[in-house]
Parts: C-alpha cells; structure tokens; sequence
C-alpha cells in the first residue's frame, strides 16, 4: 500500500454523485478544526508510549494533509505531490550544511542558520504580496496555536532583540504583580467574568508561559502532566467512593480532600519504590 492509493481513495469520496457526502460538503475552513485536533493525538499517542495508537493517529493526520491537498487541486491551485515538493525543497534548502557545501557545527549553529534562512524566505515572500503590511519580528506566528505555545513564541521573538527578562526570578516578581491585579479585579465589584478580570487573568497566563520559557519548560507539556495528575486523583476519590456504594455527589468536600491526599500519597510511595 503507498501514499498513492490513499490519494486514489481521497479522491473517490470527493468525486461528485459517487462519492461520499459528507466528504463532499466539507471546504478546507470546515475541517481545518481536525488538523489541530489529530496533531494533538498524535502528541498524546507519543506522551502514552503507545505505538499502535501513533500508527493510525498518524495516519489521521496524513489524511488531513491529503484532504486538504485534494480540495486544493479541484479549485485548481495545487495537487499533493506539489505539497511534497514544497517540503522537500524548503528542508534542502534549510540544510545546506548537509546538501550543499555550508558547514554547522553544532545543533545551536543550525538553529541559527534555520532561522536566517527563513527570515530570508519570509522577506521575500512578503515582497511578493501587493502593499506587503510593514513587517514585524513578531510576524510567522501563527494565531491558531494554543495560547501557551504562541505566548512563548512570541516572548522567544522579542527575546531575540533583547526585549526579554535576564533572569527567571524576575519574571516571577511579574507574576507575583500579576496575581496582585487579579486579586484586585476579583475584589472589585461586578468581578466575574468582567473583561477587566479576563484581561489581568490573561496576562498572568502570559507570565506565567514566560516562567516556563525561562525554566527551559513547555508549558503545554506541563500543563498536560497536570491534567493528566488531576485525572488520576479524581478518579482514585471515585474509585474509593465506589467501594462504599458512593459517588462524589454524595460526599463533602473534606471527604473528597482527604481522598486527594491519599492519592497524593500514594504516588509518592510507588515514584520511591
């Protein structure tokens, strides 16, 4: 089975009165959403170890590239294998020190060839448009990422021209500023869910990405062990419950909390064993 039989099938369910409907109906805006959605069960496949789930969550978001590629070539603008040869010319062009006869030493020496590379790409690509918009070191950042994830890159941008805090303790003095507004916000009447109170709770988040960044930690990655820690006790104070014929509706909150420590407990016990 190849790449071309995928595109065989891709294009039987979007040929018209023969193929499937819902494929038919869908535009590249519509399933834009399932990109981002397979990227991040890809990511949660690799977190889990589970090879078998990476396989087939792979395969979902190659479909995505295919999907995308096929409206594409109906609308007569492009057809996949010129989206291979994109990629592939864009990574030879990237890697001279390994296609051509540029040298780099180290991974930080082609990180720094990368990043020239493409803001020389990004130049021209933007002398290409009419009235190009008056370019930004902020620019190639794309809006769709998740909150986390583009604060940090925007923050890693502006840090590159020296706009950046010279030491993690400070960017938590911030933090400590910020909490102190969101606490002033919450004391202020008509608090909740007031822009004022979304505005002071974003810019903690913000800060609080800055920290990570700093700390050499992606924060969606943190964010994501934390979730999956507060998915584990919740379902240990269930589970526990359930042992008496219970359900957390039925307990109090102290109940449920000296459940959580229990958890808590527990999981430092086995990471010592």
């Amino acid at each position: 089975m190849t790449i071309h039989r995928l595109i065989e099938i891709m294009a039987a369910l979007r040929t018209p009165e023969t193929g499937c409907p819902w494929d038919l109906e869908q535009t590249s805006r519509s399933i834009a959403p399932y990109a981002i959605e397979e990227a991040y069960e890809v990511v949660d496949a690799i977190e889990r170890g589970d090879l078998l789930d990476l396989k087939d969550e792979l395969g979902d978001l190659l479909l995505q590239v295919v999907f995308h590629a096929r409206m594409a070539e109906e609308a007569g603008h492009f057809v996949f294998d010129d989206v291979v040869a994109a990629i592939c010319e864009k990574l030879t062009r990237r890697h001279p020190h390994v296609f051509a006869q540029s040298r780099a030493e180290d991974s930080a020496a082609v990180a720094i060839q990368w990043e020239a590379i493409k803001a020389s790409e990004k130049a021209a690509r933007a002398a290409r448009r009419p009235d190009p918009a008056p370019p930004s070191l902020l620019d190639g950042v794309p809006t769709p990422l998740p909150g986390l994830t583009r604060a940090v890159k925007l923050q890693e941008k502006a840090g590159r021209v020296g706009f950046d805090w010279a030491d993690a303790r400070l960017v938590l003095e911030k933090i400590r500023e910020e909490t102190a507004e969101v606490e002033a916000e919450l004391s202020a009447p008509g608090a909740k869910a007031s822009p004022e109170l979304e505005d002071e709770i974003g810019d903690l988040l913000f800060a609080m990405a800055n920290l990570a960044r700093h700390a050499k930690v992606d924060p969606e990655q943190a964010l994501r062990r934390a979730n999956a820690k507060f998915e584990r006790r919740f379902r240990h104070i269930e589970r526990r419950l359930a042992e008496s014929d219970r359900t957390p509706q039925d307990a109090t909150l102290a109940e449920m909390e000296t459940l959580w420590v229990e958890a808590k407990g527990l999981e430092r016990g086995a990471a010592s064993s």
